[in-house]
């Protein structure tokens, strides 16, 4: 098929605007999944995405279209994620693209994570075709919609579409703007062959498949191939593209999408946004790749029996050539044994790798406490970073510690700006700008320490604004600030697993919440157990975990008070005496609750 009648798209959208059930009506008016084979979310593989209801990587499919008048078109559509986790995966299909369909829920409007994809779309320079999904329900505001188009995204409110996912309504008026509006696949002239690579997956039998969208040149089977970044050789051993399960063809032309089996068996050999030539037309420049995307959450990953160790560090290996945002490294703790440090880009990217290792590779795991990354400046000059409070240098030598902020917007219901503003402040931030968005919603732009929104900040904001409220952020600059690290001390023992690094006014409220929620889980013991938290050597918060009690009076029918005094004074001595050289046991649940609760 000619290149000229190719197009190369994505749907991108705020998080449950209807992408994937948009994917589904496109997948059936073009037959190319049949009656039969379709079910409900039919691009969302994994059943963690099915039980969701999320996106959590991108899925690719080749679509054959007859247009108006007659013309065969190849549609490449690419169905991406739309939570702010995942927004490594919408710029990495953005890449292979050259327009893209952006989704507008009509009872919702213009959310947070919808302007922001609209932007990636923008920097990209791709053509954005606006549809407004979901117009068959009852709360449905096409005039309101319409206007934030124009006043937030600043696009033509003509130019938008009216459609319903679920119905099936403006599916033929979308395939007509594909093919009418966006333009033909670029770069085409190129006389060198240029690959991107913008996603891969593991394979048991054929070793790593890699997603491709051909630029220029072409790619068949026996072709000698060169990774341009670090000049490393291999042979293809098939091509095809998806339909949408793997279809093995001859070659991939110019502007198609499809996927390459090579030789390749490790992990490390693939980089994701490198660029493949040919061998024997190699290209002298690298396509321009995307923003390389660093992990800003950390944690650690310990496998509950010490006999899983080596399991699950093949699951996380597995996982790691899956997504390339995801990080790990060794590490051991004295209270866990031995485990990894893993690098996540938020919260809920942790829990669904999480949900993974224990579903797909069947170990059960134990995480610590979330952490970011911080910068030391020592004493003397030199700086170092650290995303594990045991790495924390002594207080002595740290001239400053600086943390990573971050950049939020926030749009929510008038009525809630008292409640937000009060929130913000109390994660120590603060509210750099007010723009009223229309008659009923505001849009704040905040600047708030990481660390601070890393666990209950989206829950809360739901609630304050009745499930109304959305949120976007990108990483700031790091600031400095009073942060010291605090550990949790049982019978005088410090836990390493629940050491983190907090804010020095905070220390107080967040050491006295852990302390109590541990003393509630740990198990009675025959004495009674302290748990402090610590700031340096200064105790700021405790509780304890109530002892055992036998009745050793249970024996004394009647006689002189003086027995059971002596027996009992002789329990009280047995019970210090063994709180002196007792051992704590906590049960690994016990850290798995505690970190929940927190």
């Amino acid at each position: 098929m000619s290149v000229t009648h190719t197009r190369n798209f994505c749907i991108i959208a705020h998080v449950d605007h209807g992408k994937t059930t948009l994917s589904d009506r496109l997948l059936e008016h073009t037959h190319t999944v049949t009656q039969r084979m379709m079910k409900e979310q039919f691009l969302d593989s994994m059943d963690l995405e099915r039980e969701r209801g999320i996106t959590i990587k991108s899925h690719p499919v080749t679509m054959k279209y007859t247009a108006g008048d007659g013309q065969v078109y190849k549609l490449n559509l690419m169905d991406t994620p739309g939570h702010v986790d995942f927004s490594y995966e919408v710029s990495r299909s953005l890449a292979a693209c050259e327009g893209a369909i952006l989704l507008i829920d009509a009872a919702q409007g213009v959310e947070a994570q919808t302007v922001a994809n609209a932007q990636l779309a923008f920097d990209q320079e791709l053509k954005v075709i606006p549809v407004i999904n979901k117009i068959d329900l009852p709360s449905a505001n096409l005039d309101l919609c319409a206007q934030q188009l124009e006043d937030i995204l600043a696009i033509p409110s003509e130019e938008a579409i009216l459609a319903s996912g679920k119905t099936g309504e403006g599916i033929e008026d979308i395939l007509e703007a594909v093919v009418s509006r966006l333009p033909e696949p670029r770069w085409t002239d190129c006389e060198e062959t240029r690959v991107l690579i913008f996603d891969c997956i593991y394979d048991a039998y054929r070793g790593v498949i890699i997603y491709v969208r051909v630029f220029s040149g072409s790619m068949r089977s026996g072709e000698q191939i060169v990774m341009m970044s670090d000049n490393s050789r291999t042979e293809v051993k098939e091509v095809g593209v998806f339909t949408p399960g793997m279809s093995k063809v001859d070659r991939l032309e110019a502007g198609d999408v499809g996927y390459l089996v090579c030789n390749i068996k490790n992990v490390a050999d693939i980089k994701i946004g490198d660029t493949i030539s040919s061998v024997r037309n190699p290209a002298v420049e690298m396509l321009p790749g995307y923003k390389e995307v660093r992990p800003m959450v950390f944690t650690g990953l310990y496998p509950l029996e010490t006999s899983d160790y080596e399991k699950l560090k093949a699951s996380l290996a597995r996982l790691r050539l899956n997504d390339s945002a995801f990080v790990f490294q060794q590490e051991s703790s004295v209270a866990l044994g031995f485990g990894f440090r893993c690098g996540f880009l938020g919260l809920l990217h942790m829990e669904i790798i999480q949900e993974r290792i224990r579903r797909e590779y069947d170990v059960d795991i134990i995480s610590t406490y979330p952490s970011v990354v911080y910068k030391i400046q020592l004493v003397g000059g030199g700086e170092i970073e650290i995303d594990n409070p045991i790495n924390l240098p002594d207080p002595s030598s740290i001239e400053a510690i600086l943390e990573p902020t971050i950049r939020a917007t926030i749009h929510m219901p008038n009525e809630c700006l008292g409640d937000m503003m009060g929130l913000v402040m109390d994660k120590r931030g603060t509210v750099d700008h007010t723009e009223t968005l229309d008659t009923q919603r505001l849009m704040l732009i905040c600047t708030l320490p990481l660390n601070e929104i890393l666990v209950d900040f989206n829950d809360r904001l739901k609630s304050l604004t009745r499930g109304y409220g959305s949120m976007d952020y990108e990483l700031g600059n790091y600031q400095p600030s009073p942060l010291t690290r605090m550990d949790i001390l049982v019978n005088g023992e410090p836990v390493d697993a629940f050491a983190s690094i907090v804010h020095r006014d905070k220390a107080p409220y967040k050491g006295r919440e852990i302390c109590e929620r541990l003393a509630e889980i740990i198990p009675p013991h025959m004495f009674k157990i302290a748990v402090q938290a610590a700031v340096g050597g200064q105790i700021v918060a405790r509780d304890n975990v109530r002892a055992m009690r036998k009745d050793v009076t249970a024996k004394c029918y009647g006689g002189d008070i003086s027995r059971k005094r002596k027996l009992l004074e002789k329990q009280k001595e047995g019970k210090r005496k063994m709180k002196q050289v007792g051992r704590i046991s906590i049960p690994p649940d016990a850290f798995i609750q505690v970190l929940k609760s927190n």
